[in-house]
């Protein structure tokens, strides 16, 4: 009698917590910037009014908080959801176990085709680690005006590019500015040229450590950057400028391109270039046998696999996914949305990236510092830099590179 009842209890005890589970979904983020922080209330909102028997319980990280505590929360006491990144970025949390495979979550609500651009940066070992929400595109940012008065039309492929280039050289304007005191905006540059030269599997093994930095192929995109280099493409001294002063010379029309992300066009819409004046482009095809992928750095959410609340964690990822709900995060944050669905506002960039983004079929890597670890990454980055500088450096850079690969996975 004592056993019968006692094993009640505990039938019960277990019931209710197993009820307790189902009622709260554990959300930990690191979007504590105004417009995430938004968006992400908006977003919590939303889901618990279409779901009134699910309470979420949010904990708000900084983001240099986060970064150190996620292996620990992952591990010891996982939420249901967490926030993360596409690509590279996830895989020693997919390798260590500690993210959920939700392939059943893509395929019950039609997310291989709606938010096909980004799966193959969602993928590793043939399934699928989390649902992205927002990203925004790289590419090359230039002036207008600057490229009518000289007659120059858009390039799309490497001669072409390298032809306007050399205008712009005659005509006395720097063809792309960069500022390299930080050393990220060198990352942009090489993934585009690597992306381009040899396609977005390469880059990705590449990046994965994979690949010898001495192999012909990387070999053959430094080339490519060399022939840049030694026209005189780029900005002088720009080891001395942060990618915000390098925003000057094109504003002054001593510069006429830039290759970077989205959030440039604020700086020098404020900074007083007109729509009329600025324009974008995709990065010019240089391999014709290579697809073109792009760069543009991806926000994810993902199910832990210690997570308590599985089954509402997964409503909350197709409610995430939804074209409506993606519209609605990005017009809050200013960037895109990943469903071919969902709808951008009338500025001219997003809608520019939107369309390029959502039409890629050659992948979607994350940005050299996502995709590549923190050692090897910075390395990498400090050599660009160098090579910026000094070209003929090109194979002992390399060299070293490859020494630092050995170390660093």
């Amino acid at each position: 009698m004592f056993q019968r009842t006692f094993m009640g209890a505990v039938l019960a005890s277990t019931m209710l917590t197993a009820a307790a589970w189902a009622g709260e979904l554990v959300i930990n983020t690191d979007t504590s910037d105004p417009a995430p922080k938004a968006a992400f209330e908006a977003l919590i909102k939303g889901f618990e009014a279409e779901n009134p028997d699910v309470t979420v319980k949010w904990n708000l990280f900084d983001h240099e908080g986060y970064k150190t505590s996620i292996r620990n929360f992952l591990t010891a006491d996982a939420p249901d959801l967490a926030n993360w990144y596409a690509g590279n970025r996830m895989l020693p949390y997919v390798n260590a176990g500690l993210f959920e495979p939700v392939d059943d979550v893509w395929e019950a609500n039609g997310l291989n085709e709606s938010l096909a651009s980004a799966k193959g940066s969602m993928t590793i070992d043939g399934k699928i680690w989390g649902v992205p929400y927002t990203y925004y595109q790289w590419g090359v940012y230039y002036r207008k005006d600057i490229f009518e008065a000289n007659g120059i039309d858009v390039p799309t492929d490497w001669e072409a590019f390298k032809a306007a280039g050399a205008k712009l050289k005659e005509a006395g304007i720097t063809p792309i500015t960069i500022g390299t005191k930080y050393l990220w905006t060198t990352g942009g540059v090489f993934d585009y040229l690597n992306l381009r030269t040899n396609g977005y599997d390469f880059h990705m093994a590449l990046t994965k450590g994979e690949i010898p930095w001495t192999d012909e192929r990387v070999i053959a995109t430094m080339n490519n950057w060399k022939e840049l280099l030694d026209a005189g493409f780029f900005l002088e001294n720009h080891a001395a400028y942060s990618w915000q002063e390098a925003l000057a010379p094109m504003v002054q029309g001593d510069a006429a391109m830039y290759v970077m992300g989205n959030f440039a066009v604020a700086p020098l819409r404020e900074a007083g270039l007109t729509d009329d004046q600025l324009g974008f482009f995709q990065f010019p095809m240089i391999n014709p046998d290579v697809a073109m992928a792009e760069e543009a750095p991806t926000d994810t959410i993902h199910i832990p696999a210690n997570a308590k609340n599985k089954e509402d964690a997964k409503k909350f990822l197709a409610y995430l996914a939804r074209a409506d709900v993606q519209s609605q995060i990005n017009e809050t944050l200013g960037q895109l949305p990943i469903n071919k669905d969902s709808t951008v506002g009338d500025d001219k960039f997003l809608q520019a990236g939107y369309q390029m983004l959502s039409n890629t079929d050659g992948g979607i890597a994350q940005f050299f510092d996502r995709d590549a670890p923190a050692e090897m990454a910075k390395a990498g980055m400090e050599g660009f830099q160098e090579f910026m500088v000094k070209p003929e450096r090109m194979m002992d850079i390399l060299e070293r590179l490859e020494k630092v690969r050995a170390k660093a996975y």
